[in-house]
């Protein structure tokens, strides 16, 4: 008699009796999801309806946190350490649920977890952890770069001091010694998978049992040793967290699905992407991997003049080489000599980026660059003609052939390729980088600006820095977040609450990468800066208060840092370091 089994039956079969008789189970999958509370009421982010023990009315603009060390205590007492598991929370990205892989099946009495890595990854390096893992740096925005270490938890917004002034406050819960074990009672029964609701409450993180006060204890923190807000901080966190609710097969958090790739060619020739070390690995996007011929089309397209009505301008035209691939022209002159009303930005170290324009309106490079071609103002042309055009020239069709294995041209296509070629550029060998690799030596001034600009402005304990790193830290010089730094409001352009019609974005734009900055004058949004002068003098005096400032320079004085004019100058001196001539040629 012939006797046939699939194979991988067969091996299914033989490790569960393996594992059986062993003594061994099936491993289940723990969803936790995470409320975020105030006194046991529903948080809700940019809000002043928020009180603290002290009185003073707060709200929250930034809830963020990194936790690991999750393990699970069985019945007989025994605890059973999770291995390799972090997650990074973020209520402003709605990022409030993460999975537990491989937890062994049983019935378990208690849950621990730690706020911030553990000491080894802690001091990682960070450039080597992939791009969708919470602890990459690009990702979660909680690394202190060249200080070193992770931002446990980051906790901003805005308060009302005693003469109801808008204030800013910013604390920064770090450092090793500062971890915090969290741990609850709770009955899990993890022979299935299993979903915790958590509440994490931020009143009794503010309050119990040691009690914050803004004008009394400060409103900053970056956790140095011995500082007090740090030490209130960790003594409230295990309080702080609380279990909800406990289900039965829930749902599982969602995988990264399986992405196919578009349009790919049956030969090609893969790209080689190149970036410094230090930098974070970005997430490329996995359905147009990076190929020599499509980096090549996008090239020959963005200086393609076809693109626009009259054939008068292509990409090029606004985004100059020399200039960082920004325009030096305060504002950018489309067909019909057209003025925009915002500066073009610099195209550099884009594969960083999650999102694009100074408001962020387009979530891909692909989507962005179609924007400028259709745009009344700019390239005035519709993207059917545009298709026309290229098909009527004979040299794009086998070049379409190369990079998408048919001539046929399309409006995507176009899309990708140009995508293709704006990721490829990339500044990362600066003065400051050969400095950091002892090729190059900064100045005694070019040092001071450094140092200025890594350390924060907190009198309480006597650092006076420029706090230029909150939001243009680690090695891309910017958090690729949206702030309203200070300028002056204008109604007509409200930034990043054009998009979004949330009264919290009033007035925020995105934040611009500082490498090559000295060639990508003039400065904001609008361009109303045509010096790296005028911008550190914004910094130091001219910040306008608005309800939605940024915390980290609403908590500075009146009209800003106050910085002698001898740092204004070191600033200056630094920022000059980060520009990388070799990066103004096409490549």
């Amino acid at each position: 008699m012939k006797f046939s089994v699939n194979i991988n039956q067969l091996f299914v079969m033989v490790c569960a009796v393996c594992w059986l008789g062993a003594g061994l189970s099936w491993a289940a999958k723990l969803e936790i999801s995470v409320r975020h509370t105030f006194n046991n009421e529903p948080l809700i982010l940019d809000s002043m309806r928020y009180e603290n023990g002290s009185g003073e009315s707060l709200s929250f603009t930034r809830v963020s946190y990194l936790l690991s060390g999750f393990a699970v205590e069985r019945e007989d007492g025994t605890w059973f350490e999770i291995p390799n598991q972090n997650a990074w929370v973020d209520m402003a990205k709605r990022r409030t649920s993460f999975l537990i892989d491989d937890v062994p099946s049983g019935k378990y009495r208690a849950l621990r977890f730690n706020v911030g890595p553990d000491p080894v990854a802690n001091a990682a390096d960070v450039a080597k952890i992939p791009a969708d893992q919470p602890l990459n740096a690009n990702l979660n925005g909680l690394h202190w770069s060249w200080q070193g270490g992770y931002i446990f938890m980051a906790l901003e917004g805005h308060f009302r001091n005693v003469t109801s002034e808008l204030s800013g406050y910013a604390y920064h819960f770090a450092r090793d010694t500062n971890r915090t074990r969290v741990s609850f009672s709770i009955s899990l029964d993890l022979n299935h998978d299993s979903s915790v609701l958590l509440d994490f409450d931020l009143g009794t993180l503010l309050n119990a049992p040691r009690p914050l006060s803004f004008a009394k204890d400060g409103t900053a923190t970056h956790s140095r040793e011995g500082d007090p807000i740090a030490a209130a901080l960790g003594a409230n966190l295990p309080g702080a967290f609380h279990v909800t609710r406990v289900l039965s097969s829930a749902p599982m958090v969602n995988r990264i699905p399986q992405v196919k790739p578009l349009y790919l060619p049956t030969k090609f020739t893969p790209y080689r992407f190149t970036m410094s070390g230090t930098f974070p690995v970005p997430e490329l996007p996995r359905d147009n991997p990076l190929i020599n011929e499509r980096v090549d089309l996008g090239k020959e397209l963005f200086s393609e003049t076809a693109l626009s009505r009259d054939g008068t301008l292509s990409c090029a035209s606004c985004h100059h080489a020399s200039s960082a691939f920004a325009d030096p022209r305060q504002f950018s002159v489309g067909i019909r000599d057209q003025v925009g009303t915002r500066n073009a930005m610099p195209l550099v170290n884009l594969a960083w980026k999650s999102s694009y324009f100074w408001d962020g309106r387009s979530p891909s490079l692909r989507d962005q660059v179609l924007i400028p071609i259709q745009d009344h103002t700019e390239m005035d042309e519709s993207l059917e003609r545009v298709v026309t055009k290229l098909k009527a020239k004979s040299e794009y069709l086998p070049r379409f052939t190369a990079a998408f294995g048919t001539p046929e041209v399309t409006a995507e296509k176009i899309g990708l390729a140009l995508e293709q070629y704006l990721l490829t550029l990339t500044a990362y060998d600066a003065k400051f980088d050969r400095a950091l690799r002892g090729k190059a030596e900064l100045t005694e001034m070019e040092k001071r600006g450094f140092e200025l600009f890594m350390t924060e402005y907190e009198p309480r304990t006597g650092q006076l820095g420029a706090d230029c790193f909150h939001c243009h830290g680690g090695p891309l010089f910017s958090d690729h977040q949206f702030h309203n730094n200070g300028i002056a409001e204008n109604n007509r352009d409200t930034g990043r609450f054009r998009v979004t019609g949330n009264e919290a974005d009033r007035g925020k734009f995105a934040t611009p990468s500082l490498r090559n900055i000295s060639m990508s004058a003039p400065y904001m949004h609008d361009g109303r800066f045509a010096t790296l002068e005028e911008v550190i003098a914004h910094y130091s005096t001219g910040v306008q208060r608005s309800a939605t400032l940024d915390p980290n320079l609403a908590k500075h004085p009146a009209g800003g840092l106050q910085l002698s004019d001898d740092d204004q100058i070191a600033l200056v001196a630094f920022l000059k370091t980060l520009s990388d001539e070799s990066s103004s040629n096409v490549r």
